[in-house]
């Protein structure tokens, strides 16, 4: 079994690689933003992502806070500190062209859309108990994230990983360059997140099964009345649907 030491020396060589957009025997491509460069490698369950200049601004925020490379260690760094499941950093170092890398260990599980939309599809009375304890599970552990104080940068459900484990559900947070944490979470932050996460058409996501997600995600958010979470709720729901229909999704 190779050392941490032997490990990181051969992701920076492969780096070099990945980075001239050279796919080693292993690594697959993964679909990414216009500004990252991702790919994967299924059996080593390792992660590369390239972080492309996106304007000069970017390299005063670096001097100011750090480069996006830097955030995402960090903040990654942070979420494991206090229990909640992210990527592992393992390597990271810097190309030509003022562009940064960082491996990472891949956090196991499907994302919830796959869950939602394939694995446990609405309607299919096999799933219902199962996608039950899902919304429910879910709901607990975003609100024990909010409840610590971290606001996710895209909390998508695209971002929001699980496994059914031991008859549980486990679930880990990725791509968290944008994450921060402040406590008491501010209320806008938290809206734009519980928005984000409403992201899914009705016929994917029930008010029923929303509400189930919301109930759980308060009990964990002791702080807010009944009052202030029904607003809460109401207001990233109306603000979701909103955006599906814009984008043509509604």
């Amino acid at each position: 079994m190779k050392s941490s030491l032997e490990e990181s020396s051969q992701l920076h060589h492969l780096a070099a690689q990945l980075g001239d957009e050279e796919l080693p025997p292993g690594w697959e491509p993964v679909h990414s933003s216009a500004y990252t460069h991702v790919a994967c490698n299924p059996a080593m369950q390792v992660f590369y992502k390239e972080f492309l200049p996106r304007s000069p601004l970017d390299k005063l925020k670096a001097l100011l806070r750090g480069s996006r490379a830097t955030r995402a260690r960090r903040h990654s760094d942070a979420l494991l500190q206090a229990g909640i499941t992210a990527p592992a950093n393992l390597a990271w170092g810097r190309l030509s062209r003022g562009r940064e890398y960082l491996f990472s260990r891949a956090v196991e599980g499907d994302d919830v859309t796959s869950w939602l939309v394939d694995l446990l599809p609405a309607g299919k009375a096999w799933a219902r108990a199962n996608r039950r304890q899902l919304l429910e599970s879910l709901g607990t552990f975003i609100g024990r994230v909010h409840a610590t104080g971290f606001i996710h940068g895209d909390l998508r459900p695209g971002n929001v990983l699980a496994q059914h484990r031991g008859e549980r559900f486990l679930f880990g947070l990725i791509d968290n360059e944008r994450t921060v944490q402040k406590t008491p979470p501010p209320g806008r932050m938290l809206l734009r997140n519980l928005m984000q996460l409403n992201m899914l058409p009705p016929q994917v996501l029930s008010r029923s099964d929303r509400m189930r997600f919301f109930t759980a995600w308060h009990r964990q958010m002791r702080e807010l009345d009944d009052i202030e979470a029904k607003l809460l709720a109401a207001e990233a729901y109306n603000w979701a649907m909103q955006r599906l229909y814009d984008i043509g999704q509604l």
